[in-house]
């Protein structure tokens, strides 16, 4: 079904191959885990399964990649769509509806199905992937995990026999993870092939045919299933790997330490509708106080909030006991957003490091040594894979010199190790008396970070 024959891939602008010498055959009907460290080539290997590199990369391709018979270099990206559905890390980027149901038919509509073919899709990608009670919805109100479901609907109704999903889990909560799952369950005892890139591997290695492991850009090992299941825990993270079992997130408790953030009755509303009200925390100084809650809880409007982008209906936000408005948080806080595309803005990593910030030449190098960017000094920011990108955001945040750190799902796309290296840097930076707070599902994270969970809960939560 899908073989790679000795493929090397070397981005535009970069003189370092991201795949190198790659070898390997997929056969129809395998779930293909492919996992490793944060850039070892695992989204390069997805983008090259679906074209995305051949038809528009831009980079330097050495060997050849085929699906179902046919060289993918060689085949319009329009015909390849009916043989390779894909699924996004971040599922806004493929969306092209404002409502779901045209969001699902589009690939039909385009390709000039008929009625009768496009209802059929519809009822087969409801059945499969669950969103009968998300149709004839608008796109932007749905949640992340509601928006990943729409994705993999609009995937499936285009009947595709392989499916390609990149870190598809990396913004979902715990319930959105477990529904991810049952579709992937659902797509493999369809006898469709799947290709899953990940570092979240709890929800999809005991599903998984066969594990792929890569190192810098190499096909390091192929396990099967059983075996990646039965690694021993310790060499599971000296390959730089996530559990292997879902951590859960811990109980809220509140706070006693005084100093800092304080929160009372804040109520916020997004598009004439109240999203959440009367919520009241505490985030001391000194501390990692983590945010948590189900996607599309109103997380990232608390976030947007308290860093002064966004105007509270009601309410009070305090800094060390006197309030403070909007503008004076905007001169103290610095968020890290959860799309990073979003707020990188230099024109090289290095230049970017030092955007907006006082710090000196050599500080960013350190900064960016730290977060293992030193050798992306003279790369551009979008150049990067996903959890590099997200490493130099919080590169960002830590130069800032902000006394308020609010960092929106830091750990997506990161592996073990530079999840560890965020978790200590967080513990630093609230060491050093600043107020850090986090928003997370992830429950390996906190329990590594030692965050405190704020009893944030609002009393009550309009859909």
């Amino acid at each position: 079904m899908i073989t790679f024959d000795h493929v090397t891939y070397t981005y535009e602008g970069q003189t370092v191959p991201s795949l190198r010498d790659c070898s390997f055959t997929v056969g129809p009907g395998e779930l293909i885990l492919f996992t490793g460290e944060s850039g070892c080539g695992k989204t390069t290997i997805i983008k090259l399964i679906n074209g995305l590199l051949q038809h528009g990369g831009g980079g330097a391709l050495e060997g050849a990649v085929t699906v179902g018979g046919r060289d993918v270099a060689g085949t319009p990206l329009w015909e390849l769509a009916q043989t390779v559905g894909s699924v996004f890390q971040n599922p806004k980027s493929q969306f092209f509806n404002l409502d779901t149901t045209g969001e699902v038919l589009f690939g039909l509509e385009s390709r000039g199905a008929s009625r009768e073919e496009m209802s059929q899709a519809l009822d087969s990608a409801v059945q499969i992937c669950g969103v009968g009670p998300l149709l004839d919805r608008n796109i932007f109100a749905l949640s992340g995990g509601e928006k990943q479901r729409i994705a993999c609907a609009s995937a499936w109704a285009m009947g595709p026999e392989v499916f390609v999903l990149d870190e598809p889990s990396s913004n979902l909560d715990g319930e959105g993870i477990r529904q991810l799952r049952d579709i992937l369950r659902r797509l493999k005892a369809a006898g469709k092939t799947v290709l899953v890139a990940e570092h979240r591997l709890w929800y999809a290695a005991d599903l998984a045919d066969r594990v792929f492991y890569l190192r810098g850009g190499r096909l390091e090992r192929i396990y099967t299933g059983a075996e990646f299941l039965a690694l021993p825990e310790e060499k599971r993270r000296s390959m730089g790997l996530r559990s292997l079992t879902e951590v859960p997130l811990p109980e809220p408790h509140p706070s006693s330490e005084t100093g800092g953030l304080t929160v009372r009755g804040l109520r916020a509303s997004y598009g004439g509708r109240t999203v959440w009200q009367d919520v009241s925390f505490t985030a001391p100084r000194g501390q990692i106080t983590a945010i948590t809650g189900h996607n599309g809880a109103g997380k990232t409007t608390l976030a947007r909030c308290l860093c002064g982008l966004m105007k509270e209906q009601a309410g009070t936000i305090l800094w060390d006991g006197s309030p403070l408005g909007r503008k004076e948080r905007r001169r103290k806080a610095f968020l890290i957003m959860q799309d990073v595309n979003l707020q990188l803005f230099g024109d090289s990593v290095l230049a970017e490091a030092r955007l907006g910030s006082t710090a000196t030449e050599q500080e960013a190098l350190a900064a960016l040594d730290r977060m293992d960017l030193a050798q992306y000094t003279q790369a551009h920011p979008l150049a990067l894979s996903g959890g590099q990108k997200q490493r130099l955001a919080i590169v960002d945040g830590c130069l800032s010199g902000k006394e308020l750190l609010i960092f929106d799902e830091p750990t997506s796309g990161l592996d073990y190790a530079h999840m560890l290296e965020v978790s200590r840097l967080l513990r630093e930076l609230a060491k050093q008396g600043l107020c850090v707070v986090v928003i997370t599902h992830d429950g390996e994270f906190l329990r590594e970070s030692g965050a405190q969970t704020a009893e944030w809960v609002p009393k009550e939560r309009h859909q």
